[in-house]
């Protein structure tokens, strides 16, 4: 389990550590039970840098927090997000089309206009929570959005083959999974009211997210999962500075 944690801190972060030259499958697969407390080590970095941004102006503190996420994550899924956004709005509700879109490296106009959205949305939720100085529960938007990643691997089926993904999806425990992702809904909405309101809309995103992508490509990609991730945390975000 210890190699599996190391497979998804090198996964889905940049921090600087020692890479592994051979994962195995299956410890891919092991990887995504990993998923929320890679979340929540995300979380806690963003909850630090928001203390140390204490009595700085919030615009530029909100900026600066922002820009320090995506550095963490190396706009991993960003990327995902992007494809999928191009293959949405260019697949014109064509399964194949869509999934041939989101293979091509390059970005459309759907994908800038979504990217520039999504971002936004996140910089002004920010800016409200570093203004209000209500920023401990900014971790619960990292750690939903990965969840949703073992989740939708248990839920959905992934449609290409060969992908990156199709390893996460054939040897994830599934038992085990059901078990984590209970506990970490659990956990988060045990905070407060404000975290049983974070895990209501999370799930809400999660199913519309999921039924758009089982009604298009009968399934999910890794590029759709990204997409997911990028759109949990911004709908968990925004509730969190409306609260």
């Amino acid at each position: 389990m210890g190699r599996a944690l190391w497979v998804a801190l090198q996964f889905l972060t940049r921090l600087p550590l020692p890479k592994m030259a051979v994962i195995e499958d299956h410890e891919r697969g092991y990887s995504l039970l990993w998923y929320p407390f890679v979340g929540l080590l995300i979380g806690g970095l963003l909850v630090f840098f928001a203390w140390i941004l204490m009595g700085v102006s919030s615009l530029p503190s909100a900026a600066l927090l922002l820009a320090a996420w995506v550095a963490i994550t190396g706009a991993l899924h960003l990327d995902g997000l992007a494809d999928s956004a191009d293959a949405w709005m260019g697949g014109l509700g064509s399964r194949e089309r869509s999934l041939a879109i989101m293979q091509d490296p390059h970005c459309g106009t759907g994908a800038v206009v979504v990217l520039v959205l999504v971002l936004l949305l996140k910089f002004a939720a920010l800016e409200n929570i570093l203004a209000a100085g209500e920023f401990t529960l900014l971790w619960t938007a990292p750690v939903l959005g990965r969840l949703a990643v073992p989740l939708l691997f248990l839920t959905t089926p992934y449609v290409r083959p060969g992908g990156l993904g199709e390893a996460l999806a054939k040897h994830l425990p599934r038992r085990t999974a059901w078990v984590v992702v209970v506990i970490t809904a659990a956990v988060v909405a045990g905070q407060s009211e404000v975290g049983i309101l974070v895990v209501v809309v999370a799930a809400l995103t999660f199913f519309l997210l999921r039924a758009m992508m089982l009604r298009r490509i009968q399934g999910t990609t890794g590029d759709t999962a990204g997409a997911m991730v990028e759109l949990v945390e911004m709908a968990v975000l925004v509730v969190v500075a409306i609260t």
